[in-house]
């Protein structure tokens, strides 16, 4: 009877072998390799190398890292960043090969959500930025909440909102503004962060097509001019009946524009640089023929 072949040992590898990580251990916080450390997809805070981060890292070198990140694997590899994106760029300018994290088994949705609570409460958040995690956050909560009967649409909208609302200071009214800026093209919401667009214009824009706002913000560029949030919502009503057209934007913006070009001078300023004898009319003529010479030399510079 022929020997039975003895089977061969199989050879189990550890989790940073098959991850690519480097781990170790202690009260449930692990050193992670930085490399393994991949970030939130399309994660909506930015990370910048600014003087807050600059002081972030020298704190890291001189204390290390006081509140580990939060992780979870990766089907592909490595590990998913969940929270500590700027503490893991600050561990990179301070030189660091390791950053100690809570590996954490969660799902998408609960990711999303703490991936926002542990960014939102930061201090001079963009407006785009704000709009984009609470859009982030809105969905996952309402994915959560899913309910089959006819008025889940409208109670899954408002029951997301006004939990998304809790902690962050804006009323569930103000979160779906934000998350309906997350319509507007990219010119606009830059826009909007550097406070030249007002943001409750902002809102009123973003309910208009993508081709009206391009043709809106080439009329802007032409004119230098943002509309205001009455010209905004005008626009909107006519974007709701049909598509808006170049000249309907100009003139809803230029009546406003010329209705609002009014100087009020005090009558007492202005008689010290003219004869009591003058009248109204003859001080009225004066004055447009020095701005008549005033614009001509502009014009010439």
């Amino acid at each position: 009877m022929p020997s039975k072949k003895r089977a061969t040992p199989i050879s189990l590898q550890p989790l940073d072998a098959l991850f690519g990580t480097s781990e170790e251990t202690t009260n449930g916080i692990s050193e992670i390799a930085i490399g393994s450390l991949h970030p939130f997809p399309n994660h909506p805070f930015q990370v910048k190398d600014d003087k807050k981060m600059e002081e972030l890292s020298e704190s890291i070198t001189q204390y290390g890292v006081l509140v580990p990140g939060i992780v979870r694997l990766r089907e592909s590899g490595g590990y998913e960043l969940v929270a500590g994106h700027r503490r893991k760029r600050a561990c990179e300018l301070a030189g660091l090969e390791k950053m100690p994290v809570i590996i954490k088994d969660i799902t998408d949705d609960e990711a999303t959500v703490i991936m926002v609570d542990s960014n939102i409460q930061r201090e001079e958040l963009l407006i785009s930025e704000k709009a984009f995690a609470y859009k982030m956050k809105y969905e996952a909560l309402k994915r959560q909440g899913k309910r089959s009967d006819l008025t889940s649409c409208q109670v899954g909208k408002k029951l997301a909102a006004e939990e998304v609302s809790q902690n962050t200071g804006d009323s569930s009214r103000q979160i779906l503004r934000y998350i309906h800026l997350t319509e507007l093209i990219a010119e606009f919401l830059e826009l909007a962060d550097e406070k030249k667009l007002p943001f409750n214009t902002a809102v009123e824009v973003s309910y208009l097509r993508t081709e009206e706002q391009q043709i809106l913000l080439q009329y802007m560029h032409n004119h230098n001019i943002v509309p205001s949030m009455k010209q905004a919502k005008e626009l909107k009503q006519i974007s709701k009946e049909r598509m808006l057209t170049y000249s309907e934007i100009d003139q809803i913006c230029m009546n406003e524009s010329i209705e609002k070009v009014q100087v009020q001078i005090p009558a007492k300023k202005l008689k010290q640089y003219f004869p009591e004898t003058y009248t109204k009319t003859q001080m009225e003529e004066i004055i447009f023929k020095l701005l008549a010479s005033w614009a001509e030399r502009e014009g010439k510079e």
